[in-house]
């Protein structure tokens, strides 16, 4: 079954209803130029609060940021999976992933095929694929799908995580057509920036499990 993540989670209501759906990732976004940033201060209680509502797990994203921040705000919080969505080199992504020892999604902002030429060069458990976009993320916008799909076919054992404008009236066909390993939503699922919908919620969750039943 595909995997769901809520990106963007900024209030504990929102965090406690997310993990009460049973939603598998919640994604914190630790940019501080992100309008759904949240600060590492208030990530613990968001975590606390997730955790104790469901069985998921807690993903931190971070954009360019200093690797012994990442160290720093990955053992405060407990994160689960680091969500890299800069300019990181597969240097770097090896470096961080060896000092905190948590699994890694590097994101990639996908524009042309040339951004999906050497999936197989990156240190990491799954590759995001996203529109490119000035706020890293979370625009609502999506990308050419057909550049995912030739991507599964060239490296059919790498997990993909499907980002870029979803919501529940188009995730089932991007689960339909990319089989990913996961998909990523934050604007899909807002009612504004960092503050959840509950109907959309519900029902973005509702159509992955229709198209993806266990």
């Amino acid at each position: 079954m595909t995997k769901i993540k809520i990106c963007g989670v900024t209030l504990t209501d929102d965090a406690a209803r997310v993990a009460a759906l049973g939603v598998d990732y919640i994604g914190f976004n630790f940019w501080p130029r992100s309008k759904r940033y949240l600060s590492p201060d208030r990530a613990p209680l968001l975590a606390a609060v997730a955790r104790s509502s469901g069985p998921v797990r807690i993903v931190g994203l971070f954009v360019d940021a200093e690797p012994q921040e990442i160290v720093d705000i990955c053992a405060k919080v407990q994160l689960d999976v680091l969500q890299l969505h800069g300019d990181e080199t597969p240097e770097e992504v090896g470096k961080i992933g060896a000092a905190t020892k948590q699994p890694i999604w590097k994101a990639l902002a996908v524009a042309s095929a040339r951004d999906l030429d050497r999936l197989e060069a990156w240190p990491c458990d799954a590759i995001l694929l996203d529109a490119p976009s000035p706020q890293r993320g979370g625009a609502g916008k999506p990308f050419d799908w057909a550049l995912a799909a030739a991507a599964r076919r060239k490296h059919p054992a790498r997990k993909l995580v499907i980002a870029g404008g979803l919501d529940a009236s188009s995730v089932g066909a991007a689960i339909a057509q990319l089989s990913p390993f996961a998909v990523d939503v934050a604007s899909g699922v807002e009612a504004a920036p960092g503050v959840k919908d509950p109907a959309k919620l519900e029902a973005f969750v509702a159509a992955v499990r229709a198209t993806s039943p266990a």
